[in-house]
């Protein structure tokens, strides 16, 4: 996409600092990290959404996401590691060009997600929020799939609901 600056990164258009690359993916330094190390893995392909990205590409960036994560536990000396994606603006998506953040972690950094805690007012409004997911839930079978995959039927698969 012309405007989009991970898609000028990956053509060199604008410097990054390279961390990986491969034939799907492209993994770069953080120009403005949460903790130093702080890396982005992009698919090299533009999508916007990580809805769209095609089912390989979206295991390489998890795939080398989790090795980065190791890495920076060996290189950096890190307690940890997060990794994190936002999809849509709503969710703190800025770049509108998915991506991966993997970032190290110390026990003492001083980082916090804030996130909320909610509880569900009764078993059966989180029953029912659950038997939505499952019905509007779609996995298409992939080359490579076990044999004997079927699509899970709602009504007799348990889903930890």
């Amino acid at each position: 996409m012309r405007n989009c600056i991970f898609c000028k990164i990956i053509a060199g258009e604008i410097p990054s600092v390279k961390v990986y690359e491969d034939d799907l993916v492209f993994a770069f330094l953080d120009i403005s990290p949460i903790n130093f190390g702080h890396t982005l893995v992009i698919p090299k392909e533009h999508h916007t959404s990580v809805a769209t990205i095609p089912e390989p590409t979206g295991g390489r960036m998890f795939r080398v996401g989790s090795r980065l994560g190791v890495a920076m536990r060996r290189a950096l000396d890190c307690d940890g590691f997060n990794l994190h994606l936002s999809d849509g603006t709503v969710a703190g998506q800025v770049v509108m060009h998915a991506h991966l953040h993997i970032v190290p972690r110390w026990t003492d950094d001083g980082f916090h997600w804030n996130w909320r805690q909610l509880k569900y007012a009764s078993d059966s409004e989180r029953a029912e929020i659950a038997e939505k997911l499952i019905r509007h839930f779609k996995l298409e079978t992939q080359a490579g799939d076990a044999p004997d995959a079927e699509p899970a039927d709602a009504d007799t698969e348990n889903h930890g609901a």
